[in-house]
This record gives C-alpha cells, sequence and structure tokens, in this order.
C-alpha cells in the first residue's frame, strides 16, 4: 500500500495515558509530508528525464539503424556500381580489342590488295613493255626487209629506160614507123614509167 505526503498528514494516532505531544508529532509528520512530497517531485522529474532521455536513446537507436542500413545500402550499392563498372569496362575494352582488330584486318587486306594491284601493274606494266618491243622490233625487222628486197623489185625497169633515153643522141631522131604502131608502145612506155614514178613515191619502203 502506497502512502502519500497527504496521507501522513492527516494520519492520527490513538492516545494514551503518558503519550507524545501532539504537536510535535503533528509537526513531524508535516516534514516527512513535505520530504517525501520533495522526494515524490524529484522522482517525478527524474522520471519524466529517464523517459525523455529514453525516447532519445530510442530515436538514436533508430538513427543508428537506419544510419546503419544506409551505409549498407550505399556499400551495395557502390560495390554494385563497382561491379558494373568493371563489367562495362571490360565490355568498352573488348567491342574496342575487336573494332581495332576488324580495322587491322581490313587495313591489312587493303594493303595486301593494293600490293597485289601493284603487281599486277607492274606486271602488265612489263608484258606491255615486252610486247612493245617485240612489235617495234617486228617492225624494224620489216622495214629492214623492206630496204633489202623491195628496191631491186620495183627499180630495173625503170633504170632502164631512163638509161635508154640517156643514150640517144641530141638531134637523133628514130625512124618512124607505122602510126598505129608506135603510137602504142608510147603510150605504153609513158604509162610505165608514169607508174613506176608512183610506185617509188607511194611505196613507204623505198630508199
Amino acid at each position: 500500500m502506497k502512502i502519500t505526503p497527504i496521507d501522513i498528514t492527516h494520519r492520527s494516532f490513538s492516545k494514551k495515558m503518558f503519550g507524545l505531544d501532539d504537536a510535535e508529532v503533528a509537526d513531524f509528520l508535516q516534514e516527512i509530508a513535505l520530504a517525501m512530497e520533495e522526494l515524490i517531485h524529484e522522482r517525478n522529474t527524474l522520471k519524466e528525464q529517464v523517459r525523455e532521455r529514453d525516447i532519445q536513446i530510442h530515436d538514436f537507436r533508430e538513427r543508428d539503424t537506419i544510419l546503419k542500413s544506409t551505409i549498407a545500402t550505399a556499400s551495395q550499392m557502390c560495390e554494385r556500381m563497382r561491379q558494373d563498372g568493371e563489367r562495362e569496362a571490360k565490355l568498352i575494352i573488348a567491342d574496342a580489342q575487336q573494332k581495332a582488330e576488324i580495322i587491322t584486318r581490313d587495313s591489312r587486306d587493303s594493303l595486301k590488295k593494293m600490293y597485289q594491284e601493284i603487281t599486277e601493274l607492274k606486271r602488265a606494266r612489263m608484258q606491255f613493255e615486252a610486247n612493245l618491243r617485240a612489235l617495234a622490233q617486228a617492225h624494224v625487222s620489216l622495214l629492214d626487209q623492206g630496204e633489202r628486197y623491195m628496191p631491186s623489185i620495183g627499180l630495173p625497169n625503170v633504170n632502164m629506160e631512163s638509161e635508154a633515153v640517156n643514150q640517144t643522141p641530141v638531134g637523133y631522131a628514130l625512124p618512124p614507123g607505122p602510126p598505129t604502131a608506135n603510137a602504142a608502145p608510147a603510150a605504153g612506155s609513158a604509162a610505165a614509167q608514169s607508174a613506176a614514178r608512183k610506185s617509188n613515191k607511194i611505196s613507204p619502203l623505198s630508199s
């Protein structure tokens, strides 16, 4: 059973012979009641402070829990971001290496193709030069053969006729023959001389 200051103040005792002084007992009980009231007030104040401290501690614990959870989540996110970054970096490096290999291979193929084309051009040039040289030699050989054989075929008749004309004395007239007979050979000889001159002018192989 709890005793309050009011209970102490209004406490009454039975009276006996030769008992205590009522005034002193009442004063003492009043002092005890005041002291008890102060203690109760102090206790209540301390309880309130303790309750506030408990609330603060609870808040601190909740904050600590939230902070720990936040730190753990941040750590997990950082680890996940690091892993994702490493994975993405590996993918980028692999893609770059693949592209570099493709570019290198294409460059190598292009260079090889260019070398092949240059080789083919050199071969075609050499073949063209050889064919041109052979064609030039063939033309030179034909020219040499023409200079060697063609004059002996086309010039004797012309030279013989010119020498016959040159050997005729000046003022000497050939004996007249029959008009019809002499006219034909003269015309024939003139036509032969004209044909010989044309053949000498047209032929590119004559000297």
